[in-house]
């Protein structure tokens, strides 16, 4: 029996530039084939059906073959049997992951694997081995990080304070952009919020009602790439019903690099409200479940944000570039629609299907009111809300993104915004960029590109 090579245990890493890579130390051709696939297969799918553990049992095979946890070359047998339990686990899902492409991807994975391995289908299989803590005093207990794991004090010691910028998803799904544009988009599937050097955010938004164009957010994934001597890669994984306090592969923080402990989780309220810090590059994220799905916010030094080796191939990159034209849906045109005599949901031809069991107008204004005093955007997001879904728990869904904003934004006179702003084709948002609060300008360039859109 071949002992496991090193490359079959060494996990994932990420590249600014090349995005998913396979395992390092000379990883065979088929790891290779099968870790990258599986990671990215991770991100861009949702699962088949929420109750699909697909993840659970990749996250537990992880665990048990990487880093600290890794079999050594003459341990064989025990890599083998870490194989046959990731297979038992995968075996035990089939049945609820039909169709999901994460699943089919791991089984084929596992063959591959034991197939380079030789180990046999029959024998023992291992308890999944949980990341323990480490004793007091360990690399993740210090709180003395290298100077250069703290944003503020490496990278502007000599300078002034960095400029931090926020960006937000909640509800049906509405982005605010960290240049402060409010977007309501469809982006149904899997859509990269952040791509840059240091941070890939992705969301996946599915419908909230057959028969609506609704969707909301019910998967989230962040990677938090290497970074020198703070961090080592770790990825965060939430969906609905499931928000975990933890790394995926059972940390709290960056590793077991001296820097660690700028990279932390924090369970702010159970199963419903995480706080990422991440000091190293000076960013604070809040992920939220609030009913069954979940809010992102973000803040961010506007030196990372720009931290892309190509920034002409960010366009989908949403939460600097904005939604894309064809995605975008008009809510005030919806609210006013409805708020008309005739007080008609819109038909099915509009960019929201009729939905069943929404709320009358005046009801989702009243509910909205409670929570939102301020008429500014989010609360016409909260109304558009309920209008399209029917579900209160959006009311709190704008509600705790607006709190976010007051949290996260460095400008407090931008904390509410009334103004909607709709993404220029590609080919004229250069000359609109950035939007500003000047009415009459914006004016006259809408006026000036109608013949764009005509």
């Amino acid at each position: 029996m071949q002992p496991p090579s090193s490359s079959s245990r060494e996990r994932l890493v990420l590249t600014g530039r090349a995005g998913w890579m396979g395992m390092g130390r000379g990883a065979g051709r088929s790891a290779l084939g099968f870790w990258p696939t599986l990671a990215f297969l991770l991100c861009s799918f949702p699962a088949a059906t929420s109750s699909c553990k697909i993840l659970k049992c990749n996250s537990e095979f992880w665990s048990a073959t990487s880093g600290s946890h890794a079999p050594a070359a003459e341990d064989a047998p025990e890599f083998c049997a870490a194989l046959r339990t990731y297979a038992l686990c995968t075996r035990r899902t089939a049945r609820t992951c039909r169709g999901d492409l994460a699943y089919h991807s791991a089984v084929h994975g596992i063959e591959d694997l034991m197939s380079q391995h030789n180990c046999s289908k029959d024998g023992p299989t291992s308890q999944p081995r949980l990341r323990t803590l480490p004793p007091a005093g360990d690399s993740q207990e210090r709180s003395d990080s290298p100077e250069i794991c703290h944003y503020e004090k490496s990278f502007h010691k000599h300078a002034a304070a960095p400029n931090y910028t926020h960006c937000g998803l909640f509800g049906d799904p509405h982005l605010r952009t960290f240049t402060d544009r409010f977007q309501t988009c469809k982006v149904q599937g899997a859509w990269p919020l952040i791509d840059n050097n240091y941070l890939n955010v992705q969301v996946t938004n599915t419908p909230v009602l057959p028969g609506s164009a609704a969707t909301a957010t019910s998967k989230l994934t962040i990677i938090f790439k290497n970074f020198q001597e703070c961090v080592d890669q770790k990825v965060y994984q939430a969906e609905m019903d499931e928000l975990p306090a933890a790394f995926i592969d059972g940390s709290k923080n960056g590793g077991d690099k001296h820097g660690a402990n700028s990279l932390k989780i924090t369970e702010k309220v159970s199963g419903q409200h995480v706080e990422i810090q991440a000091k190293y590059i000076g960013t604070t994220i809040v992920v939220r479940q609030v009913g069954r799905y979940l809010t992102f916010a973000i803040r961010m030094p506007e030196e990372v944000v720009n931290a892309v080796e190509d920034r002409d191939s960010q366009g989908l990159y949403l939460c600097l570039r904005g939604c894309p034209l064809n995605q975008q849906i008009d809510f005030q045109a919806v609210r006013a629609q409805a708020e008309g005599p005739s007080a008609r949901r819109p038909a099915a031809a509009s960019p929201t299907p009729e939905a069943p069991e929404t709320f009358p107008y005046e009801t989702a204004v009243a509910k909205c009111k409670e929570k939102l005093p301020v008429e500014d955007l989010y609360y016409q997001a909260c109304v558009f809300d309920l209008l399209t879904t029917g579900d209160v728990n959006f009311t709190l869904a704008a509600y705790y993104a607006l709190e976010d904003v007051k949290m996260l934004h460095s400008n407090k006179d931008k904390l509410h915004l009334y103004e909607r702003t709709r993404e220029l084709p590609r080919g004229v948002a250069a000359a609109a960029r950035p939007l500003g609060p000047q009415p009459l300008l914006s004016l006259l360039m809408l006026l000036s590109l109608l013949p764009v859109f005509c």
